[in-house]
């Protein structure tokens, strides 16, 4: 549903500004032909698109997730089990911390990567920098041909260009804090 949803909003902001597909796919960095599936709603956007598309329109990440601009500039806290749900990878459950925060210079999200989750180690890769700071279970990461197992209270923080993974290791979920920097 979300996804539906945020394919919508991107394919109304291109035709509120008055681009073309290949205008903003050429502006993103990606083929017209991607452009074209992730506003069709044919495919799962990641949330690197997402920061970059939000540069692109010079519009905060939130308003393309949930239709609403975020508020707040001073200070924004999210209590416990808070946060807006991100439904847009198969793979991991990510909840946006500071969504509410208008500006942001980062994109804190809260992860959680099921047990069964991502057994074949799909990579994604996006253009900035990432730290991942496990809290609870074990994450096995790949980074480029690099494969480590995180334990709470590890983390890592590498260039998110290189194809990446994540999967939660025996039969606990890995709950992890994520910062995707642009």
């Amino acid at each position: 549903m979300q996804e539906r949803q945020i394919a919508m909003r991107i394919r109304e902001l291109r035709e509120i500004s008055d681009y073309s597909i290949e205008e903003v796919a050429a502006g993103v960095e990606i083929p017209p032909e991607e452009y074209r599936s992730y506003e069709a709603g044919e495919a799962d956007i990641p949330i690197s698109l997402l920061l970059k598309l939000s540069a692109f329109y010079n519009i905060d990440t939130t308003t393309i997730l949930t239709g609403e601009a975020p508020k707040l500039s001073t200070c924004a806290v999210t209590r416990r089990n808070m946060g807006v749900e991100i439904e847009r990878a198969k793979h991991y459950v990510y909840k946006n911390l500071a969504f509410n925060f208008n500006h942001r210079r980062v994109e804190p999200l809260f992860v959680t990567v099921a047990p069964d989750a991502n057994r074949d180690m799909e990579t994604n890769s996006h253009s900035g920098h990432e730290f991942d700071y496990v809290l609870e279970g074990v994450l096995r990461l790949r980074v480029g041909g690099q494969e480590t197992e995180l334990y709470p209270g590890d983390c890592a923080y590498y260039d998110s260009i290189h194809p990446h993974a994540m999967q939660a290791v025996g039969d606990k979920e890995c709950k992890f804090l994520a910062i995707v920097i642009p």
